[in-house]
This record gives structure tokens, C-alpha cells and sequence, in this order.
């Protein structure tokens, strides 16, 4: 059964485990909706390896686990946001679903705002910051599998964080809604094509891929990182903590 990041924060009777003495700092999420989001909540909050865990909203919520809180974001461009504080973030670009009525109070982050929520967060005092950017399934151009792929992520690596994590997830193309009867036609011709995409492109699950960003905010090094799909998919394969060394170039 899908969590709902939203019973994690209104869990106001739940019985949780204290925070541990060792956490450290507050980590920031923005974009806790969708399967993605929710496992992301779910892993991390869970875990307690951070001292608080702050989810963005844009309606006000009841905060009920312990160590959960939410920031409600005004109704103003990103710019003029009032700043908090936090020493790593993360930003996930899933949808709420729409069977999910309360998902609908979270905010939810849209690709045209990487750079102006990656200067935000960075004048939060944010050190480390994970981007989980879905991408559609054979169809991100192998250069830029494991690079920057656009100005938008150049601007937030210029923000000058110690940290930058970005992890490219394949997911399965929207179904598009075609009108003319010929262009339904060609479409359902070349929806063959979906079957030649390889097994390493294919979408990973949302827990999976939670749990990668996870070993990679408790093992990263200093820099910039880009897990390209193909990885997401190995790492999900077997033995996770041991791919994400590889990719990171550290010892575990």
C-alpha cells in the first residue's frame, strides 16, 4: 500500500522512535508528492539521521511526526520567500496524484523553478542538495546522461553548494492524447518502439530510487554527481551500497 506523505504528518498519535542522538542539521524537502515523494518522506524522515525534516506547503497542515514540519511557502515568487534554515535539501519533480486530495496542499516544484529555488535554498545556508529529476525512458541523449543537461542545472551547481546530487530516474512516457484519427494510427505503428528501449533504461521503483539518494547523502564526497538512469536501474539490480560507492568513488 502507497504511503502518503500526508499520514506521516498528521500521525499525531503514531508511536515513533526518538531522534537520534547523532542527527545532524535539518533536511529540507520540496516536492514530498507522488510515489517518489512519498517513499522519499517516508526513508528519510524515517530514518532520523537528521535532527528535524521540513516538507514545503502551500496550505497549512497539521504536523504530527515527530521531528516533521512543514513550511508553508506565501503565495510570492520564489525570490521573495521568506528564508529558513537547513543544511541539506532535496527536490523531486512528481506530480501529486490526483487520487490523493490532501497531496494537493504540498508544493509542488515545476523544472522552470531549479534556479531560483536552488539560489533560495542555498541562502537558507543549505550545503547539500539532491535533485531527483525524472526522465522520459530512452529518450535523454547520452551525452547528457551524465553531465549537466541544461542551463538550469549549470545555474544551481553556480549557487556554490558543497554537495550537489543529481539523480536521473527513467520513467514511462505520458500517454498523449491524440485527436486525429490518422495520428492515432501512426502512434499505435510505432508504439513498438517502447519495446526496444533496453532493460537499463528502464523505470526503477519510486523505493528504489529513494534508497539510492539516501546512500548518497550519507556517502558522497565533496562535488558535483550525476547518477545517469542506466545506474538507477544496476543500483535497484543488487548491491546498492556497493554501485553508489562505485559511482561516487569512495570505500565503504
Amino acid at each position: 500500500m502507497p504511503v502518503d506523505p500526508l499520514q506521516a504528518l498528521q500521525a499525531a498519535n503514531r508511536a515513533v522512535l526518538p531522534v537520534a542522538s547523532s542527527a545532524f542539521g535539518t533536511l529540507l524537502i520540496a516536492g514530498a508528492t507522488g510515489a517518489l515523494g512519498a517513499e522519499l518522506l517516508r526513508r528519510l524522515a524515517g530514518s532520523h539521521r537528521h535532527a528535524h525534516t521540513r516538507v514545503l506547503a502551500k496550505e497549512p497542515i497539521r504536523d504530527g511526526l515527530r521531528g516533521v514540519e512543514t513550511y508553508l511557502s506565501p503565495e510570492l515568487p520564489i525570490a521573495q520567500w521568506p528564508p529558513t534554515s537547513a543544511h541539506t535539501a532535496i527536490i523531486a519533480f512528481d506530480p501529486p496524484r490526483l487520487y490523493h486530495d490532501r497531496e494537493r496542499a504540498l508544493w509542488v516544484p515545476e523544472p522552470s523553478d531549479l534556479p531560483e529555488l536552488a539560489r533560495w535554498l542555498r541562502a537558507c545556508g543549505v550545503q547539500t542538495l539532491a535533485i531527483v529529476q525524472p526522465h522520459d525512458q530512452g529518450k535523454l541523449p547520452e551525452a547528457l546522461k551524465r553531465g549537466l543537461a541544461s542551463l538550469d542545472e549549470q545555474a544551481v551547481v553556480a549557487c556554490g553548494f558543497e554537495r550537489v546530487i543529481l539523480v536521473r530516474s527513467a520513467r514511462k512516457p505520458a500517454n498523449a492524447k491524440l485527436a486525429n484519427p490518422f495520428e492515432r494510427v501512426a502512434a499505435w505503428m510505432l508504439s513498438v518502439v517502447r519495446f526496444m528501449v533496453p532493460s537499463s533504461e528502464q523505470p526503477v521503483r519510486a523505493a528504489k530510487v529513494a534508497e539510492l539518494v539516501d546512500v548518497a547523502l550519507r556517502i558522497a564526497p565533496p562535488g558535483v554527481h550525476v547518477a545517469a538512469p542506466e545506474l538507477v536501474w544496476e543500483s535497484a539490480q543488487g548491491d546498492m551500497p556497493a554501485v553508489a560507492a562505485r559511482w561516487l568513488g569512495v570505500q565503504v
